[in-house]
């Protein structure tokens, strides 16, 4: 039982680290301070507002397995 949460938690590492790297890039870094201000006043698509809700599922999923598979519940 112990070894398919292992494998759940596993894969939902790898699954969240593609979705962190899926993110778009909120700043534009140095360049971003000469450019105008209004990029950084506009909202989150629905694609990015989705893709947020899935990463935050995610990493609540790992967070869970991370806790109950290192106090030895299962």
């Amino acid at each position: 039982m112990s070894q398919i949460f292992t494998w759940i938690w596993v894969s939902s590492g790898i699954l969240l680290i593609l979705l962190v790297l899926l993110h778009s890039p909120k700043g534009d870094g140095m360049g971003g301070i000469a450019a105008s201000g209004s990029s950084m006043f506009t909202s989150a698509s629905s694609a990015e507002a989705s893709l947020n809700k899935i990463t935050w599922t995610i990493l609540i999923i790992f967070l869970s397995l991370a806790i109950i598979l290192s106090a030895g519940w299962i």
